[in-house]
C-alpha cells in the first residue's frame, strides 16, 4: 500500500523507528533537485532503491503537482554516498539532476551567511539605456580582473536597467561595491550591492520592515495621539495650532482621502507627559464645531484585542444578571440573597406584555394539605383558579393586583370556573403610568373581616366532611369484626 492514493494523497508507509536518533541525525539522507516534474514519490524510489535499502522516499508537492525536488532517507550512510557519486550531475528524463547531503535549514542559513562575506558578483542599477556590456566593463575594470559581465536587456534589446558584473576576487568585489555605490554614471547615481536571490533578497527585506516596525512601536509608545471626529475643514496647520500649547510636537498628520479628510488624525509630542497632558485637556473639546475624542494610539491588533476584552467582559456581566420569568419558566426559584445583582437592575420587576403580576412563588396541590386564601392571592391566575375550584368549590376566591388594583373574583358552579374582574384588570396605560418604586408595593387584598369569614367558611366545611365520614369509618370497623368473628 505504499504510495496508494487516499483522498488524492499518496500514503508512505514505513517501519516505525523507535529511536529518533537515525532520523534527526539526518544520516543517510540525501536531497534531489532538478528533478522532471513527471517523477512522483514512487518513480523517485525506483530510480534510488538500487543503491540500498530505503526508509523514506517524498517528492515535495503542492497543488500544481511536483516541486521538482525531493528527499531519500537511506537505511545507511555508505548507500548514500553511493547514490551521491552516481547520480549527482547525471542526466534523469533529460534534466541534469543534483545529487547531496541533506541539510537543515539552520546550516544552510549559516553557509548563506558565509558564502555572503565571500562574495565576487555584484549588482547595478538605476542607470540609463545609453550604457550597455561594453561600458560596465570600462568602468568596472580598474577594480580587478572581470569574469563576466550583463545588462539584462528585454526581448526588443532595449535595456532593464540593472545588470551584473563578476569578479574574480572577492576584495575587488567589495572594493568596486564600496567606491561605487552612490556615484554617477551618465548623469545617473549608481545602486551598487551584492548580488542576491529572490528568496534571500525578500527574506533580508522583511528582517529589516520588521525591525523598523518595531523601533518605531517603542519610540512612539505613549506619546503618539490618536484624534477623531475631526470636522472636514480641520488639516494640519490648525490640528497643530491646537495642540501646539501642550508641548513639542514632532509630526501632524490629518488622513485625507481623495483630498477630502476622513475625520481622524495623529498627532506625535515629544515626551509621555505632554501626550497625557494633552489627553486631559483636549478630549471632549470642540474643534470647528465639532467636540473631538482624544486618547493613545493603538495599533490595529491591539485596539482588536481590547474591544474583543470589552465585548466578552460586557457578555460575561449580562449572563450574571439576567432576570428569569417566573410566568415563562415557573420552575426556577428566585436568586439567592446573596446573588449579586446591581441596584438599578433589583429595583426594577420584570415586565409583563398583560400587566404587571406580583413576585409570586409557586405552589401546587401537593405541597401543603390545605390552602387558605391568603395563599392563593400570591398565585399566577390559572394556578388560583384551579386550587380555589379544588379546595372551596362553592366558595368564591377574591384575587387583587398588587399594583393596578384590580379585583378578580373567581366562583365555581357546578365544576365550572367562572372569572369576574374590574375594568382596571386591561387597563395597560394606568400600569405603565404607575411609577416604578410602587411596583413591589403589597397593599391589603382584602380587609381583615373579609379574610375572617372567608377562614370561618373553610373551617366549618371541613369539619362537615369529617362528620360525614366518621359514620362510614365506624360502619367499616364494625363489618371487619364481623368477618373476624365468623
Amino acid at each position: 500500500m505504499n504510495f496508494d492514493l487516499i483522498n488524492g494523497k499518496p500514503m508512505r508507509v514505513m517501519w516505525c523507528q523507535r529511536d529518533p536518533s537515525l532520523r534527526k541525525s539526518g544520516v543517510g539522507n540525501i536531497f534531489i533537485k532538478n528533478l522532471e516534474k513527471s517523477i512522483n514519490s514512487e518513480g523517485l524510489l525506483d530510480i534510488f532503491s538500487s543503491f540500498g535499502n530505503i526508509l523514506s522516499c517524498k517528492v515535495s508537492c503542492d497543488e500544481n503537482g511536483s516541486k521538482g525536488f525531493g528527499f531519500v532517507h537511506f537505511e545507511t550512510h555508505e548507500a548514500a554516498e553511493k547514490a551521491i557519486n552516481r547520480l549527482n550531475g547525471m542526466l534523469i528524463n533529460e534534466q541534469i539532476v543534483f545529487v547531496g547531503h541533506f541539510k537543515s535549514r539552520k546550516e544552510r542559513e549559516a553557509e548563506m551567511q558565509a558564502r555572503a562575506k565571500q562574495f565576487t558578483n555584484i549588482y547595478i542599477k538605476n542607470f540609463g539605456s545609453d550604457v550597455n556590456d561594453a561600458t560596465f566593463n570600462e568602468t568596472f575594470s580598474k577594480f580587478g580582473p572581470i569574469v563576466s559581465v550583463r545588462v539584462m536587456t528585454d526581448e526588443s534589446g532595449n535595456s532593464k536597467g540593472f545588470g551584473f558584473v563578476n569578479f574574480e576576487k572577492n576584495s575587488d568585489a567589495k572594493r568596486a561595491v564600496d567606491e561605487m555605490n552612490g556615484a554617477e554614471l551618465n548623469g545617473r547615481q549608481l545602486y551598487v550591492s551584492r548580488a542576491q536571490k529572490k528568496r534571500e533578497r525578500h527574506a533580508e527585506l522583511k528582517r529589516r520592515y520588521e525591525k523598523t516596525k518595531q523601533e518605531r512601536i517603542t519610540n512612539y509608545q505613549g506619546v503618539n495621539l490618536y484624534i477623531k471626529n475631526l470636522s472636514d475643514s480641520v488639516d494640519n496647520e490648525l490640528l497643530l495650532k491646537e495642540f501646539s500649547p501642550y508641548g513639542n510636537i514632532t509630526s501632524v498628520k490629518v488622513m485625507m482621502d481623495g483630498g477630502r479628510s476622513r475625520g481622524f488624525g495623529f498627532v506625535c509630542f515629544s515626551s509621555p507627559e505632554e501626550a497625557t497632558k494633552a489627553i486631559t485637556e483636549m478630549n471632549g473639546c470642540i474643534i470647528a464645531s465639532k467636540p473631538i475624542y482624544v486618547s493613545l494610539a493603538q495599533r490595529r491588533s491591539e485596539r482588536q484585542a481590547h474591544l474583543i476584552h470589552q465585548y466578552m467582559m460586557r457578555m460575561s456581566f449580562h449572563n450574571q444578571h439576567v432576570m428569569i420569568n417566573p410566568l415563562m419558566e415557573p420552575y426556577h426559584s428566585n436568586p439567592p440573597s446573596g446573588y449579586c445583582m446591581d441596584q438599578q437592575i433589583q429595583s426594577f420587576a420584570p415586565y409583563y406584555p398583560y400587566g404587571p403580576i406580583a413576585h409570586s412563588h409557586f405552589s401546587t396541590q401537593w405541597d401543603t394539605p390545605a390552602i387558605g386564601p391568603q395563599y392563593i392571592q400570591t398565585m399566577p391566575m390559572a394556578v388560583q383558579s384551579t386550587v380555589s375550584a379544588r379546595q372551596t368549590p362553592q366558595m368564591p376566591s377574591v384575587m387583587h393586583s398588587q399594583s393596578t388594583g384590580a379585583v378578580i373574583t373567581v366562583t365555581s358552579v357546578n365544576g365550572e370556573t367562572q372569572y369576574k374582574v374590574t375594568p382596571d384588570v386591561r387597563n395597560r396605560r394606568k400600569f405603565m403610568d404607575t411609577p416604578p418604586q410602587q411596583w413591589d408595593t403589597v397593599q391589603p387584598d382584602v380587609n381583615i373581616q373579609e379574610q375572617e369569614s372567608l377562614t370561618s367558611s373553610s373551617h366549618e366545611h371541613h369539619k362537615q366532611m369529617l362528620g360525614e365520614f366518621i359514620p362510614v369509618l365506624l360502619w367499616l370497623v364494625a363489618l371487619l369484626n364481623l368477618f373476624i368473628f365468623v
